[in-house]
């Protein structure tokens, strides 16, 4: 039988050469992150892909409270969700901060072809439209495929409705997704036509994949204009009146739109903390927009990048983990049509912004993950930080997410630009997104749990470095930098 100094020995030998070893790498001065976080983002990675409570979260939201428009009692059923699932999880300051928000009713809505044949035509209201008058407007329809054929046919359009026919691109692996070349006529379509003297806007659906279902998706109306009502039409049909009104024929609609705006509502971000262990004041925020569209239950957009951000910090809690800094999950509401809550987090934190280190916005879908942009307002930073990032990805191998580009991060943290901290946009692959992106087909079926773990592993490990590594993203790396005990 040992002595009792014998077992004392054997128990803190395997301590002490633990403390060895760490004050060795302390010594070397190792100042790279996928060196010096290996050993916690291998945790992180593990225990995300044995096992989270990612998923339950998605049926809890998207199945059980379902889409989330501004200033419906859905979005405030999730609202209170958030508060009480984060508090379970146990984080610390779980609370909700007041955001004024417009409300949009969409109400009834249709529209019928009525020359040259009878046929109900799939279509769904803009938000932020104007409705009709009860009975709906009926005019022949001018199909135009952009600005310059609208200019050569403007002389036809007073009293007709426009259909704005411009095809998304397919997605390209090269170029990603054609969204932003097509997203215009959605959004300033209706002022370019009421200009001209139309009574209403169609524009085709900003999607590359169609099985002639509807997208839908804020419009704008330019200060001084009059505005008109405005719909999307499922890519087959706006090809079908493009094809008539070529061979000549007359195409005749009727449209009926129920759609009002009720003036601004409460309601509230959502904020959750891991407490930092020595820079408490330091904050790294994670997130996405809470609010969704009527269609579908919104959970690609965004129902997957809140319940990323929560359960992300919720596996740093479980494994211990706690950085140097805190780290601020913050759920946005409004972003859909109005980026209220963006904007009113900038203001409310406007004097704790310098203590702002980063903020990483996931609003792209749950799918494979693929890496990170960075954006700063300082073009220096911002390649430094891309340069920084890239050592910092390399922690995320496992999980094939080791792309970094520099440019948009995301909406709702764009306010905070001016603050001149590192913005991340939490990038995935895009291949799929814009086939369900704003349309009734956003549910849940369409989000693989696999992925969904994969991406709560990306933002858990990310948000854990950026917020315990000893610089600030972007700034200068100063050498030597003690190492994380992890």
């Amino acid at each position: 039988m040992k002595s009792r100094l014998e077992n004392r020995t054997f128990q803190v030998l395997p301590a002490l050469v633990a403390c060895i070893a760490i004050q060795g790498v302390v010594e070397a001065g190792e100042s790279d992150p996928s060196k010096r976080y290996a050993g916690a983002a291998d945790r992180i990675i593990r225990e995300c892909l044995a096992e989270n409570d990612a998923w339950k979260k998605m049926e809890e939201l998207c199945d059980g409270i379902g889409h989330r428009l501004s200033g419906s009692e859905a979005l405030d059923k999730a609202i209170a969700w958030a508060v009480k699932s984060m508090k379970a999880d146990g984080h610390e300051n779980v609370r909700t901060e007041k955001v004024m928000v417009p409300k949009w009713v969409r109400g009834r809505e249709s529209l019928h072809m009525v020359k040259p044949r009878d046929y109900a035509l799939a279509m769904i209201g803009l938000g932020r439209s104007v409705g009709t008058p009860a009975e709906g407007l009926t005019a022949s329809v001018v199909v135009v495929r952009d600005e310059e054929d609208l200019e050569r046919k403007k002389g036809r359009v007073k009293g007709k409705i426009v259909l704005f026919n411009n095809p998304m691109p397919p997605y390209d692996a090269e170029t990603g997704a054609g969204y932003g070349r097509t997203v215009r006529f959605r959004s300033g379509g209706p002022s370019m036509v009421a200009k001209l003297g139309g009574v209403a806007c169609l524009v085709r659906s900003v999607t590359a994949h169609s099985l002639r279902s509807p997208h839908t998706g804020a419009t704008r109306y330019e200060e001084g204009t009059a505005k008109i009502p405005a719909a999307a039409v499922s890519t087959e049909d706006a090809e079908m009146m493009a094809r008539l009104t070529a061979r000549g024929r007359e195409v005749v609609v009727t449209l009926k739109m129920e759609a009002r705006s009720e003036g601004d509502v409460p309601s509230a971000n959502v904020l959750a903390e891991l407490r930092g262990s020595e820079k408490p004041e330091e904050i790294v925020v994670i997130g996405g927009h809470l609010d969704s569209w009527d269609t579908g239950t919104g959970a690609h957009d965004d129902g997957a990048g809140c319940v990323i951000a929560m359960e992300a910090l919720n596996v740093l809690r479980r494994l211990e983990l706690t950085p140097r800094r805190t780290i601020r999950v913050v759920l946005f509401t409004n972003e859909e049509n109005g980026l209220r809550g963006g904007r009113q987090y900038a203001e409310d934190h406007a004097p704790e912004l310098a203590n702002h280190v980063a903020a990483i916005e996931s609003d792209s879908g749950a799918f494979q993950p693929r890496g990170y942009s960075v954006q700063f307002d300082n073009e220096t930073k911002q390649d430094r930080a891309a340069q920084q990032l890239k050592e910092i990805v390399r922690l995320l191998e496992p999980l094939k997410a080791t792309d970094v580009n520099t440019g948009h991060s995301g909406a709702d943290i764009g306010p905070m630009k001016h603050a001149g901290f590192a913005l991340l946009g939490f990038r995935v692959d895009g291949a799929k997104y814009f086939n369900y992106h704003h349309s009734r087909a956003d549910t849940l079926d369409k989000v693989d749990p696999e992925d969904l773990s994969k991406c709560v592993a990306s933002m858990a490990v990310m948000s854990y470095v950026l917020a315990d590594m000893p610089g600030r993203l972007g700034d200068p790396v100063e050498s030597p930098v003690p190492a994380s005990t992890e």
